[in-house]
């Protein structure tokens, strides 16, 4: 029996959570980004004292300049947040109809053999869909505040686990005592790191040079990605005639670029970018980061567990670094509940420990994918570019394979948790 499927067994209302006097939280979750924001609506929505912790300020987060970032949500992440009730507070969101893969060098052109996906060969609407970070982020925001979820602008600077909870505490001296101490606090994780958690990874001495630009002609809601030797452009399509770029190239290089004026930095775009959306002219800021693979060895220690990039981060070739933290935030979310609704302790080892199993192949599977991915595709190699060529045209022409290609890039396979089902915890 999978774990989604045991879980099933457990649909009921979870009952009232025990509100022992030695505890001020259920759940304290460190990182108010799109994970934390995600996670903390989640657990709220199951019933669960969650208290959110971040150090940036709620001004600081909730700003609505518009930088570029955008992000490209599978269905399946879709449905996690249309759950979550934020979905449809959106706005400005572009559905993904199209996408296609091609191979080339700057200014010659893509090969003419390529590979190209279709929604329509889905039953279940757009591949995906496209959501500016200045959009999404007030929006989980929003959607916290609304659940009067507590909020805490600190950082967590220590904590300290025992058998039945975790005593934390702030950077401001404060205190608390919580059952399950969840890190979202990114890449760089210091719950993780303090809870003795190893990571495995390497940097690919390349830099994504992220922006949106404004073009002359429509994008047909259809996302490309352009591979070149020093690494893929992903042209992501906006609402009206805009799209969000993300163009990697060496690090050097890329520092290079990103010194440069608009007017330079949109010379070296162009002959990258081609001529099939007309004129294109930049819309918004600009900003750099650098590309890595970083596996965390556990997702949970004791009292602990990790979600999104404070677990993984991947090359974002297949632009799937969220999807991944929502699903996260999906199976953890059903693992706490459940164990809670059946009497469980649901930060003890063995619980905890479900949650690792159900999430740790398919991220280290997406991170080996990623990277063989990347490799083969980021060089020059003549022998290389004839055969993944000719890969790409040969997976064009299977209906079979190219459908169950859709399906994973649209988060539809595997064991999904409910939430990504679109079904409430």
């Amino acid at each position: 029996m999978t774990v989604a499927a045991a879980a099933a067994m457990d649909n009921g209302p979870p009952p009232p959570i025990f509100r022992g006097m030695s505890f001020d939280d259920d759940i304290l979750i460190a990182g108010g980004g799109l994970n934390g924001t995600s996670m903390a609506l989640a657990l709220a929505s199951a019933g669960f004292r969650t208290t959110l912790v971040d150090p940036k300020p709620p001004k600081v987060r909730k700003a609505k300049d518009f930088d570029g970032r955008g992000y490209a949500l599978s269905i399946s992440s879709m449905r996690v947040l249309k759950t979550l009730g934020v979905w449809d507070a959106l706005t400005d969101v572009q559905s993904i109809l199209h996408i296609t893969v091609t191979d080339g060098r700057a200014g010659e052109g893509p090969s003419p053999l390529m590979l190209a996906f279709d929604h329509g060969e889905i039953e279940e609407g757009p591949m995906g869909y496209m959501v500016e970070d200045r959009h999404l982020r007030p929006a989980l925001m929003q959607a916290v505040n609304d659940a009067n979820i507590t909020q805490i602008d600190d950082h967590v600077a220590g904590f300290a686990p025992d058998t039945s909870g975790v005593a934390i505490t702030l950077g401001s001296g404060q205190t608390r005592r919580a059952r399950l101490l969840i890190g979202c606090d990114g890449r760089d994780s210091a719950i993780g790191r303090d809870s003795g958690i190893k990571r495995q990874g390497w940097g690919y001495d390349q830099t994504a040079l992220v922006c949106a630009v404004a073009h002359e002609k429509p994008h047909g809601e259809t996302a490309h990605q352009f591979f070149m030797p020093p690494g893929p452009l992903a042209i992501l399509p906006l609402t009206g005639n805009r799209a969000s770029i993300v163009w990697t190239e060496t690090t050097a290089r890329a520092a290079e670029i990103q010194r440069m004026n608009d007017a330079d930095y949109l010379d070296i775009l162009r002959p990258r970018f081609g001529g099939f959306l007309g004129r294109i002219d930049l819309a918004g800021d600009r900003f750099t980061y650098p590309l890595r693979l970083s596996i965390a060895d556990h997702f949970v220690a004791p009292r602990v567990a990790l979600v999104g990039d404070a677990a993984h981060v991947v090359h974002p070739i297949a632009g799937q670094g969220l999807n991944a933290g929502l699903k996260d935030v999906a199976a953890l979310g059903e693992v706490l509940t459940d164990a809670h609704r059946r009497g469980e302790d649901m930060a003890a080892p063995d619980v905890l420990a479900r949650y690792e199993r159900w999430r740790r192949f398919d991220t280290a599977t997406l991170a080996f994918a990623t990277d063989t991915f990347n490799k083969l595709f980021s060089n020059d190699n003549p022998l290389l570019r004839t055969a993944r060529d000719i890969g790409l045209g040969l997976t064009n022409a299977l209906p079979g394979v190219r459908r169950r290609l859709i399906r994973e890039a649209a988060g539809l396979t595997g064991d999904l948790p409910r939430l990504a089902q679109g079904k409430h915890l």
